[in-house]
């Protein structure tokens, strides 16, 4: 299955996975009634599972993608987050998740424990994304991050990570992404992207950064863009203003807050409209997309077609 899922990633077929938010909440059950409602599951590639984002409580994304992935037989990406987890606790969680088939990890340094909604959170970091890719990348040759053997050794497994996908300085970015290259991620999902320009300069310096690095997993890697609907204003004027790392053109923000003014409805109905639009040009640009919707199902069936 994720030989086929990586295939894919690399072929000239269109390539969508959705972002799955596990709940507060001790069952995945009303998650997953959503996603077949949708009939989500048979447009998509794969899914992705968050790990606590934002460092609120959520039900174990590890676990929960291996009930998406079970109940779908579709691939899922789990998110594994630096913030919680030690060189130990990693290692178990990859080698547990591997025996029930889930290989495809997205390493994320995760957000600061500063912010969780439980009292007095404590952060266990002992380094960001790049030694989630190095214990992996022992894994795949058959050893611990000690380097003693494993027996058995475990099914490959395919690390994904993240980019931003703006920054006043682009290059300093690509530096970022050829670190992440040279760990042996296999892609790089980025934050989301609303203008055509961006995406072409995002894709652009991915392939620089794939010359740039010394390993050779980076020659097949694949730059996936991520995308967030907009179907409010208000949403995208926060992302533009407090999301480090995303840039939303200003014709998009004025065509939003002028179809505020007009009612809900319009504003729904614009924001749809130039979501799509977003959508279909990246498909028919680079034809590789990661839709993030905070679990918005049917708005990801409408958005694919």
């Amino acid at each position: 299955m994720f030989e086929t899922f990586c295939e894919n990633l690399c072929s000239s077929q269109p390539f969508i996975t959705v972002e799955v938010n596990p709940p507060h909440g001790a069952s995945l059950d009303p998650i997953i009634e959503e996603i077949k409602k949708s009939n989500l599951a048979d447009k998509v590639s794969g899914f992705s599972c968050t790990d606590n984002p934002l460092a609120k409580l959520k039900m174990s994304g590890v676990l929960s993608a291996i009930k998406l992935q079970q109940t779908f037989g579709k691939p899922v990406i789990a998110t594994m987050s630096m913030r919680d987890k030690n060189k130990l606790s990693l290692q178990s969680s990859l080698l547990g998740a591997n025996d029930f088939d889930l290989r495809c990890i997205l390493a994320l340094t995760g957000d600061p424990a500063k912010l969780s909604d439980q009292p007095e959170v404590k952060g266990v970091v002992e380094r960001d994304s790049t030694l989630l890719l190095s214990i992996i990348y022992h894994l795949n040759k058959g050893v611990d991050y000690s380097n003693k053997p494993l027996n058995p050794a475990p099914k490959p497994i395919y690390p994904f990570a993240v980019s931003n996908s703006y920054a006043k300085d682009m290059k300093r970015l690509q530096k970022k992404i050829v670190k992440k290259l040279d760990y042996g991620a296999r892609a790089i999902i980025t934050q989301p992207v609303y203008d055509l320009e961006n995406a072409k300069e995002l894709l652009e310096l991915f392939e620089e950064a794939k010359a740039m690095s010394i390993r050779d997993t980076a020659k097949e890697a694949q730059l996936i863009l991520g995308q967030f609907p907009l179907v409010a204003a208000r949403t995208a004027n926060f992302i533009d203003d407090k999301v480090p790392g995303i840039s939303v053109p200003k014709d998009i923000i004025d065509e939003m807050n002028l179809a505020a003014m007009d009612g809900p409805e319009k504003e729904k109905e614009v924001g749809f409209a130039l979501s799509k639009r977003i959508f279909d040009e990246m498909m028919k640009l680079h034809g590789k997309v990661h839709l993030m919707t905070h679990n918005r199902f049917d708005l990801c069936s409408e958005l694919i077609g």
